[in-house]
């Protein structure tokens, strides 16, 4: 362009003045076409992604099982990605989402649900996780083998079956071994690592706080010798709870409840139509008994397979229902059990 203008300068007196305006429109013309072209080119490149959480550093994804995976011939097909599910997962890994600050050092292992056929990954899972690290708390998704790692719904005998081996209760184990031995380097406090999910990662929740004793599969590693018990479980709409009962107000006899069953936090909707309040209620009569430390929140609405902000069931204005606050009782009660301590926010 200056180039262009000295130009002008020196000709002025040999063009006549109409040829002067006719040669500005021109390069007028030209350095907008040149900036439309450039505002093209930038709009057609690829959107920065945003940071996957505002509260968390980047989250650190690895495989739970370093050498062998047991039982792994039980899982067939490829791993598959949809609109929020992960099916045929024969791979299971843990992802790391670490608070950016106020770190409490407690850290909290998420079973997304899905019927142990499936996973909800996010709405269940990655969602709950970024949750967790805004407050303070390490959230550390786990990714289970599925499908029929746990007791399941089978369709040919339309009816609940147990699984050929229990791949998630040896995964669940197996992650929260795993998170102990590297708790210092995580940041974590290995006496404040507990347990949350969500419809079949509810039972899950249950049966590693019962199961914890023996592993399920044979030891492999340091790891693997270190205490698999959690220290407290949140328990969200669970399933399987009334498996293998026979009695009204029976609690599925593969969770032996018992005074060492870490405390325990326990939410439901009454109107849940998949699996019914009868599963959260068995399983708090037991805890009750059992002189176990436990919170019961049940809402009239909310129905099943809710995560922070939204229902998978589509419920009509699900957020302004009570039990759209759910989250605001599950950090005041790890405040209460000395999990974590008040924030300043």
């Amino acid at each position: 362009m200056r180039r262009i203008i000295i130009q002008m300068k020196l000709s002025k007196d040999l063009i006549p003045f109409r040829q002067i305006i006719i040669i500005s429109l021109i390069v007028a013309g030209m350095l907008s076409c040149n900036q439309n072209a450039q505002q093209a080119a930038e709009q057609e490149k690829p959107a920065e992604q945003p940071n996957i959480s505002k509260s968390s550093v980047k989250p650190q994804q690895l495989p739970i099982w370093t050498t062998s995976i047991p039982d792994s011939g039980l899982i067939t097909g490829t791993e598959t990605y949809n609109d929020g599910m992960v099916k045929n997962v024969s791979n299971p890994t843990i992802t790391i989402y670490s608070p950016k600050q106020n770190n409490t050092g407690t850290a909290v292992i998420v079973f997304p649900g899905g019927g142990y056929n499936k996973l909800a990954i996010e709405l269940e899972g990655s969602e709950i996780c970024e949750w967790l690290a805004s407050i303070g708390v390490t959230g550390i998704l786990l990714k289970y083998r599925v499908p029929a790692s746990g007791p399941h719904y089978d369709k040919d005998c339309d009816c609940q079956k147990d699984p050929v081996k229990p791949l998630a209760l040896q995964d669940a184990q197996r992650a929260m071994g795993l998170v102990r031995s590297r708790a210092k380097e995580w940041n974590i406090n290995p006496n404040k690592i507990g347990v949350m999910g969500f419809s079949a990662g509810g039972h899950l929740v249950a049966d590693v706080s019962t199961n914890y004793r023996e592993r399920a599969y044979a030891v492999s590693d340091e790891a693997d010798k270190l205490s698999c018990k959690p220290n407290f479980g949140i328990v969200m709409f669970p399933g399987h709870m009334t498996f293998h009962t026979t009695k009204p107000y029976e609690l599925n006899r593969t969770l032996p409840v018992d005074s060492a069953t870490p405390p325990m936090f326990i939410l439901q909707a009454g109107n849940d139509p998949v699996d019914t309040i009868q599963n959260s209620l068995v399983y708090y009569i037991a805890l009750k008994k059992a002189g176990v430390p436990t919170e019961y929140h049940i809402y009239s609405e909310g129905g099943h397979a809710f995560g922070l902000n939204s229902s998978a069931q589509k419920v009509p204005d699900w957020e302004k229902l009570p039990i759209a606050d759910w989250e605001k009782l599950v950090e005041r009660w790890l405040q209460t059990i000395k999990m974590t301590s008040e924030q300043k926010h």
